[in-house]
C-alpha cells in the first residue's frame, strides 16, 4: 500500500477520534467552563471550509473526514453555548441515566 495512503487513513482516524473523548466527557459531566467557546469557533468554521474544499474538488476522503470532525466539534460548541438546562437535557437524551441530575449534585 502507498504510504501516502496509509498515513492519509491515520490522519483521519486521529483527527476523528480526536474530538470523541471531550464530546463524551461533556455528555457525562455535563460540564463545558474550562472548554474555549472561540477555539471551538474556529475550528467549527475550518472543517467547514475543508468540508467545502473537499465537496469543490471532488475528494471524498476529505469530506468524510472534515465532515466527521464538523460534527462533532459543533456538538462541542453547541454544548458550550447552550444554557444549563438545555445542555442537560440534550446529555439526558444522549445518555439516559436514572437519577442522573441528582447524582451529579451529591
Amino acid at each position: 500500500m502507498d504510504p501516502a495512503v496509509i498515513f492519509g487513513w491515520l490522519a483521519t482516524a486521529a483527527s476523528t477520534v480526536s474530538f470523541v473523548p471531550q464530546a463524551w466527557k461533556i455528555i457525562k459531566t455535563r460540564e463545558t467552563k474550562d472548554i474555549s467557546r472561540w477555539m471551538y469557533m474556529v475550528t467549527v468554521a475550518g472543517f467547514a471550509c475543508w468540508t467545502t474544499y473537499g465537496v469543490l474538488l471532488g475528494q471524498w476522503p476529505i469530506i468524510v473526514t472534515n465532515s466527521i470532525c464538523f460534527t462533532l466539534s459543533g456538538f462541542i460548541l453547541v454544548m458550550k453555548l447552550l444554557p444549563r438546562r438545555e445542555k442537560e437535557a440534550v446529555a439526558d437524551a444522549l445518555d439516559p441515566r436514572p437519577n442522573a441530575s441528582s447524582e451529579r449534585e451529591t
